[in-house]
């Protein structure tokens, strides 16, 4: 048989790919313009896509928490990682990851544990005096009779404070007289589950600061496939609002409850870490962290410790100053600088839908519609009003 003749060479089929085949970097394989699939199959194959995404993150949502706030402190890490492994490259699989992860165990982590002890143990005093007060009445402070108008002030008090009869209908947690804080067991569970999450949540930040590189550009490519480049230019925003939100709300208000804290309790304060944690948490509204403390100034002062009550106040007018007019300026940027409504709505919509992690999620969540509304208007540049080529 001649060779114009024979039939014509067949291509050997091509190996279905392996599982012990090494991961490539993304973005290395492409999809072939060439699509077998019809319209219907592409629209079941997202349908099924969703599907799993579902049910993956019902199979995670005990760890979600874990999960979203690593991300949070992942990427407002991000650039100081960036700078370590710039220094000495040859740590950046595990050392400056290690380190990174041990600084915020030490400086996050365990501190918030501790607050949450002491906030626990406030708490159980807390109930105890409102249940105390419930059954034997409040009596009138000293003080109250050296006001301009002490004896009519002194008067209502006896009238309706002072008898156990006006905190009949006061309801305290529980209904039944008996203190929720004292079924030990629950107490112990709920301590293991925040350890667990704690623990997950420096394992998760480990794998992201060592892996950091090849999710960004994973996300980066499935963003820039689903949605385009203007996508992937809102997605880096949201990412600059979230660090911002981070370094300009969360960081500089840890700050300020670590300092005034410290201060409360050394003053002599009642409730100092109940203190310090409200002093942090609406240090995030700007100058919310005076109501805590002027809290803590009026407690010492109703106390006697006037000296205390003064000292107080000027060191916690000190420290709100610097880190509302230098400190947050500075970290927060002016990209994600929003107005005092607009970040009172979201921390509170954050809190309320989110729990915690609303703190971040909600305030961030702001910073970006902000940013996307003011490109929208043409009052800022941005991938909404792109420029002329």
């Amino acid at each position: 048989m001649s060779e114009t003749n024979a039939p014509p060479p067949t291509q050997p089929p091509a190996s279905p790919p392996q599982f012990n085949e090494p991961i490539r970097q993304p973005g290395t394989y492409k999809r072939n313009h060439a699509d077998p699939w019809t319209a219907g199959q592409r629209r079941a194959g997202l349908v099924a896509l969703a599907l799993f995404a579902l049910l993956g993150l019902w199979t995670l949502r005990v760890f979600l928490p874990a999960i979203g706030w690593a991300l949070i402190l992942a990427i407002s890490l991000w650039p100081w990682r960036n700078r370590a492994v710039a220094f000495w490259p040859k740590g950046a699989d595990f050392t400056w990851p290690a380190l990174f992860t041990l600084t915020v165990a030490l400086f996050f982590v365990m501190p918030l544990l501790m607050v949450a002890h002491a906030v626990a143990l406030d708490g159980h005093f807390a109930l105890q005096w409102a249940m105390d007060v419930r059954a034997h009445g409040l009596p009138a402070p000293d003080i109250l009779a050296h006001l301009p108008a002490g004896p009519a002030a002194t008067a209502w008090w006896q009238a309706h404070l002072a008898t156990p009869q006006a905190f009949g209908n006061l309801h305290i947690p529980g209904g039944t007289g008996r203190s929720p804080f004292g079924e030990g067991q629950h107490i112990l569970g709920l301590v293991l589950h925040r350890v667990v999450l704690a623990v997950f949540l420096l394992l998760i930040l480990f794998f992201l600061l060592r892996d950091g590189d090849r999710v960004g550009d994973s996300l980066h490519n499935g963003c820039e496939r689903l949605f385009g480049r203007a996508g992937v230019n809102v997605a880096l925003q949201a990412l600059r609002a979230v660090r911002g939100t981070v370094n300009g709300l969360v960081v500089v208000g840890f700050g300020e409850a670590v300092l005034l804290g410290l201060v409360y309790f050394f003053s002599g304060a009642p409730h100092a870490a109940l203190l310090g944690l409200l002093t942090g948490l609406l240090s995030v509204i700007p100058l919310g962290s005076v109501i805590a403390a002027a809290v803590a100034a009026i407690a010492l002062a109703a106390a006697g410790k006037i000296t205390a009550a003064i000292i107080v106040a000027v060191i916690a007018s000190i420290v709100i100053f610097v880190a509302d007019h230098f400190v947050r300026p500075v970290m927060i940027g002016d990209a994600t600088r929003l107005p005092f409504l607009v970040v009172l709505l979201g921390i509170l919509g954050g809190i309320e839908a989110w729990g915690l992690i609303g703190l971040v999620v909600g305030p961030a969540l702001m910073a970006v519609l902000m940013l996307l509304w003011r490109e929208w208007v043409g009052s800022q540049k941005g991938p909404l009003n792109p420029p002329p080529a």
